[in-house]
């Protein structure tokens, strides 16, 4: 079984994206699901580097970049514990996510406090 996942992303004049949406063959959305953000990373065992695509449109949210990072940091972590079994690293990953999401919290508190 093959299935091609597809993302679209609309640009402004400036090249920002203005929309991004995806769509996958074997997915059960019958139509495509529309994202504010998009991190895609790859792995090209023969360079041993990481290939990226970090995309955000102008309605992402501060705190829905947070909330994005903190989920991703969390699933990275469970994603490299089944890979590894290393679980007091990813310990660690998860009380990093969760100090960083903390610091997040705090700041917001700061700047509602500040107007």
């Amino acid at each position: 079984m093959k299935s091609t996942i597809t993302i679209n992303v609309d640009l402004d004049e400036n090249k920002v994206p203005s929309d991004i949406s995806w769509s996958a063959t074997a997915s059960t959305a019958e139509k495509e699901k529309r994202a504010k953000a998009v991190m895609l990373s790859l792995w090209d065992g023969a360079e041993r580097a990481a290939l990226r695509i970090d995309l955000w449109t102008k309605e992402m949210m501060v705190d829905e970049m947070a909330d994005f990072f903190y989920q991703s940091m969390m699933t990275m972590a469970d994603t490299y514990g089944r890979a590894t079994q290393y679980h007091d690293q990813v310990k660690e990953m998860k009380d990093f996510a969760q100090e960083f999401y903390k610091k997040f919290q705090e700041k917001q508190l700061e700047q509602q406090k500040a107007t």
